[in-house]
């Protein structure tokens, strides 16, 4: 086994930590907050968009049975990189489209497949994903760990997140634990 990290912001953290979950290969996925200037911030504070942080997933994964760049193709498509500081209705910089890159590797590939998007005008605007170097993880609050599964009654769990996850279901179920 040859444990990776990768960290994404994809918009809100309970999407992304639902899909990235439940891939083959993935360990541990938590939410949290990087990328800003305040020493431990809560989830309050990055809400209010004062501290400079986003939103993010942080995956830890098996690299031997699941690449960086695979990691990549599901980023790409469970958010709309397109959409500058929100996704859909969840609007602030805490929600932009983010990889913070472990190393010159994942920097490499990142840009590499930004641009090749770009390029190819997958998307009918330019893909605005901000890729940083990754520098401290903050973890957010328990009660946002497994957030669909604890709260699958939640209204935004139930218009928001499920059917992101169903769809992403949909397209990589060879690729689902």
């Amino acid at each position: 086994m040859k444990i990776s990290t990768a960290t994404f912001g994809a918009g809100c953290f309970w999407c992304t930590e639902a899909c990235f979950s439940e891939l083959i290969g993935v360990i541990s996925v938590k939410s949290g907050f990087t990328g800003g200037h305040t020493e431990k911030p809560t989830y309050e504070q990055v809400c209010s968009g004062a501290t400079g942080h986003a939103e993010v997933a942080q995956i830890i994964f098996d690299s031997e049975k699941l690449s960086f760049q695979d990691l990549l193709k599901v980023f790409w498509f469970i958010h709309d990189p397109t959409q500058l500081n929100r996704q859909g209705n969840d609007i602030g910089t805490h929600y932009r489209s983010a990889i913070f890159y472990h190393d010159a590797q994942q920097e490499k590939q990142a840009l590499a497949f930004k641009e090749m998007l770009n390029s190819q005008e997958v998307w009918e605007a330019p893909v605005v994903t901000e890729i940083t170097r990754f520098t401290e993880f903050h973890p957010a609050e328990s009660y946002h760990d497994d957030y669909l599964k604890n709260n699958p009654n939640n209204m935004y769990c139930q218009a928001v997140v499920r059917p992101k996850l169903d769809k992403f279901r949909q397209v990589f179920t060879s690729s689902l634990k």
